[in-house]
């Protein structure tokens, strides 16, 4: 350790304890006869000469401890709450910037794409919170007549827009379980600088049909704004602890705003038409289908 230390302090040391061992030669030849005084001196010399070898020594190795390279630090971890509910001034008004860019009378090319289908959902999470119509937290609860497990039907219509527009598409989907109806419509930018896309969401309760709540043109809920390198910008309809609704008057007309885009683009893309047809495409199969009885015959 000492001699980590020594090499760590450098010449300067060494040179030092070159000064004590002259000194010490210089004491016992200047004592000469006199050797009981020299023995005395000698022992004095030799005790300084140790304490200050200690002193060396410590001070080397904190100049050791003092160069190693710190640990490295934990990374830090961001987290950003969106105020969903009571937006800024300066949110608000890169909603509403966002929500004025979008074309009024879309001119969409040749390509489109429509697909449907069934997918499970997760019982220990339930996708619907993000619509704003459910408790964040709530769970999934399966149906406890059927074995079945829970399941949403879906419908997706995707058209591309023309080339001279800053949008590249529009997807709208059409999602119901048991418990909910959301739609969802998306526009994406073409040259992607400070906004990366648009979604706007509604929703209704499935006591209703899909034909209802598309030709009832269900007011907009949610509208998200996703930056690029920054975080989302979102305006939600939202309840309070006691369930009632939150007052959102200052922002009755970004939800108006969005309200119109989704009634234009529901008209645009033909949805009230197209997403019940496709539903009924699904086979018939109803989401709470029963389970086949174990051991049953099939009948021909």
């Amino acid at each position: 350790m000492f001699a980590a230390a020594l090499a760590l302090a450098g010449p300067r040391v060494l040179r030092q304890l070159r000064v004590l061992r002259v000194l010490r030669g210089s004491l016992v030849f200047k004592t000469g006869g006199h050797r009981k005084a020299s023995v005395f001196a000698a022992a004095r010399m030799l005790a300084v000469q140790r304490t200050f070898f200690l002193l060396i020594a410590y001070g080397a190795v904190c100049v050791a401890q003092s160069q190693e390279p710190n640990s490295p630090e934990k990374p830090q971890v961001r987290v950003n709450v969106l105020n969903v509910c009571t937006p800024s001034k300066e949110e608000q008004q890169e909603i509403s910037s966002a929500l004025a860019k979008v074309p009024k009378k879309p001119s969409f090319s040749a390509d489109f794409e429509v697909d449907r289908g069934r997918s499970l959902l997760d019982p220990t999470a339930n996708p619907l919170t993000a619509a704003g119509t459910v408790a964040p937290g709530a769970q999934v609860q399966p149906d406890p007549a059927s074995s079945q497990p829970a399941s949403a039907e879906f419908v997706r219509i995707r058209h591309d827009f023309a080339s001279s527009l800053p949008f590249s598409n529009v997807q709208y989907s059409f999602s119901r379980d048991k418990e909910q109806m959301v739609e969802t419509l998306v526009f994406r930018l073409r040259d992607p600088k400070d906004v990366l896309q648009i979604s706007i969401e509604s929703n209704a309760s499935s006591v209703t049909t899909p034909s209802a709540m598309l030709n009832a043109a269900t007011p907009a809920g949610r509208v998200k704004i996703e930056r690029f390198g920054k975080s989302s910008v979102v305006l939600a309809r939202c309840t309070g602890a006691d369930g009632k609704a939150v007052d959102q008057g200052p922002y009755e007309p970004l939800f108006s705003s969005a309200s119109s885009i989704l009634s234009d683009y529901r008209r645009a893309l033909g949805a009230s038409k197209l997403i019940p047809e496709e539903l009924a495409k699904l086979g018939g199969q109803s989401l709470h289908r029963k389970a086949p009885t174990p051991g049953a015959v099939r009948k021909n």
